[in-house]
């Protein structure tokens, strides 16, 4: 038995492959994060009457915009991947539970009950509807009527 080792050279993975990396423009395309939206002028505000000079008010702005920049940055490189980790395992786990253990128990449960549910519709219709449907009789012919004095 004769063996080839040598084969033609493997393809390059097309993920390996050079392309251009177009950013996503809307990260939050449904809008979960609307209360997030927040600028300089939904935090601090002047008013006409009480003003600081304007060099303040400069770099107050760019103090603000800088620090909020990069503490979400640092903040979000030390917890982004253990958070999206920890969510992803969780979200596993539910979704895991919810198709194999939940909804096998709840089809069960409703197969086993059918029998309940046919007894218990049969005694409404036989107890219940003649009894609301005489009150429906008695009560149809009320009328309201209202006048002012």
């Amino acid at each position: 038995m004769v063996v080839n080792l040598q084969s033609d050279p493997p393809a390059l993975h097309p993920l390996s492959q050079p392309s251009e990396v177009t950013p996503v423009k809307d990260r939050d395309p449904r809008g979960v994060n609307k209360c997030l939206k927040v600028t300089f002028e939904d935090v601090i505000a002047q008013p006409p009457s009480v003003r600081s000079f304007d060099n303040v008010w400069l770099w107050s702005h760019a103090l603000f915009e800088v620090s909020r920049l990069w503490c979400y940055l640092l903040i979000s490189i030390l917890l982004a991947v253990p958070v999206s980790l920890v969510a992803g395992i969780l979200f596993t786990v539910l979704s895991c539970l919810h198709i194999w253990l939940i909804m096998p128990c709840m089809q069960l449960f409703l197969i086993n009950m059918h029998w309940v549910q046919t007894v218990s519709s049969s005694v409404l219709n036989i107890a219940m509807t003649p009894f609301f449907k005489s009150m429906g009789k008695c009560c149809g012919s009320i009328n309201v009527r209202l006048a002012r004095d």
